[in-house]
């Protein structure tokens, strides 16, 4: 889909400093106290961990593309090196 771990990360990381922002500018901007900009900033704080998350299962999957077109790649070699046609059986 194009989404890749460093940008969940950045996600992450965005939400923690909006959770911030939210929280000073609910606490100046509306008479309805503390209370409610707290609720704020925690609401959009608790989006962080899922964008770590998300963020982690992202690089699990690159690190195993990776390793898995690395294999392909060695396979290809050491079979045309032989003089033969590389097998897709495995595959």
């Amino acid at each position: 889909m194009g989404v890749s771990s460093g940008m969940m990360y950045g996600a992450g990381v965005a939400s923690v400093g909006l959770s911030f922002v939210a929280w000073l500018a609910s606490q100046s901007a509306e008479k309805a106290g503390v209370d409610r900009a707290d609720r704020w900033g925690i609401f959009i704080g608790e989006w962080a961990p899922t964008f770590f998350a998300m963020g982690i299962a992202l690089r699990m999957e690159e690190t195993r593309e990776e390793t898995r077109s690395s294999a392909d790649q060695e396979s290809l070699r050491g079979s045309y090196s032989e003089g033969r046609m590389p097998s897709r059986a495995g595959v």
